[in-house]
């Protein structure tokens, strides 16, 4: 799992028309119009693996965001790039695409409400999807102290930066089920929105598929350790949790680096 995590914590040379990879092809930037923004994982995602994407640049005059998903599709086997995922590539068969939202993202089940899912308080070490145990800190959006970040300080505990701002982090993964199958999941900032799709293919390769769509005009794939949390990012959880609120920090007698470290800059 860790040989392939860093394989596919990049984007695959295969893109759209309209996005420009940096040397290390770990940001995606739309350089025009607001299509032709499709972009893909390196390679195929390993069960449980989640590919996770933070939102460094927004472009106003857009409606619309960030999409993401799978798709069976080895992109190196694309004649010609879609000019959108949806519904372009999810014509093409094979292909769960997820259209994120300022809000509203958490997915229906059987035409019910959602149930609410107790995924545990955002001092939990780890987010747990099913039998899938994946490290919460990398996985939430922060953003950064201000002057006025204390008036701001219960939604940076809460973790409930809005999906589509800048520095939010989503990411999507598939869930094995015992029928063969998979259930494919969206995670904003730390939070299970629940299977967006079901019944996915375990037996073809599945790549990640994100679509710097509309206002979204950049992101950057985030490397995410799996495995036991560090020691100094389980002290940042002990000290996030027992402050007022960020500037605070910067009266602990810690090390620069350590401030620097808990107040995520």
């Amino acid at each position: 799992m860790a040989s392939r995590c860093r394989l596919a914590a990049r984007f695959h040379p295969v893109h759209g028309a309209n996005v420009r990879l940096d040397a290390s092809r770990t940001r995606a930037t739309r350089v025009e119009s607001f299509a032709n923004g499709l972009c893909f994982s390196q390679e195929p995602l390993a069960p449980g693996q989640i590919f996770l994407v933070e939102i460094e640049e927004k472009e106003l005059g857009w409606c619309g965001h960030l999409r993401v998903g799978l798709t069976a599709h080895d992109p190196q086997s694309l004649e010609v790039v879609p000019e959108y995922s949806l519904p372009d590539l999810v014509n093409m068969g094979d292909t769960w695409v997820f259209a994120i939202t300022r809000s509203h993202n958490r997915v229906t089940e059987d035409g019910e409400e959602a149930r609410v899912r107790v995924q545990g308080s955002p001092w939990e070490p780890f987010l747990l999807i099913e039998r899938v145990r994946i490290p919460r800190d990398t996985l939430v959006g922060r953003s950064r102290p201000g002057r006025y970040s204390h008036i701001l300080d219960d939604l940076y505990k809460m973790n409930v930066l809005p999906a589509t701002a800048r520095r939010s982090r989503i990411g999507v993964l598939y869930a094995p089920q015992p029928d063969g199958t998979a259930d494919m999941h969206i995670v904003i900032n730390g939070e299970d929105m629940g299977p967006s799709a079901r019944r996915l293919p375990t037996t073809r390769p599945l790549y990640a598929v994100v679509d710097v769509f509309a206002s979204t005009k950049s992101v950057r794939v985030i490397p995410v350790e799996y495995g036991f949390p560090s020691l100094q990012t389980l002290c940042r959880l002990v000290i996030q949790k027992h402050i007022v609120h960020r500037l605070a920090i910067d009266g602990l007698d810690l090390p620069p680096p350590l401030k620097n470290f808990c107040k995520h800059e």
